[in-house]
């Protein structure tokens, strides 16, 4: 499912228009990615939670060439799925 799919099926579900939960989905999306930047955890319950981890730096190969470089440090995003949504996930198989 793509964004467009995603703001269908909540227009659908909801009886409003498109426009009106694509504005919802974008502000939701936006208050999560805020939130998650700034080092707050979001957790939905039921659904799961967002939040921040970290990548040390480590030391890697170029492919093509063999050598090695250098991989900085990052910040990643980490999402843990809610039992609530694991169970649906695992009951439709």
């Amino acid at each position: 499912m793509n964004k467009q799919e995603l703001v269908d099926a909540v227009a659908t579900a909801t009886g409003q228009g498109k426009a009106v939960a694509a504005t919802a989905i974008d502000a939701f999306i936006g208050t999560i990615t805020t939130a998650v930047s700034k080092g707050d955890a979001v957790q939905l319950l039921g659904f799961g939670s967002f939040s921040t981890g970290a990548r040390a730096a480590r030391t890697g190969r170029n492919p093509a060439t063999g050598a090695e470089i250098q991989i900085a440090a990052a910040k990643t995003v980490k999402f843990t799925a809610g039992k609530a949504f694991k169970d649906a996930v695992n009951a439709r198989r």
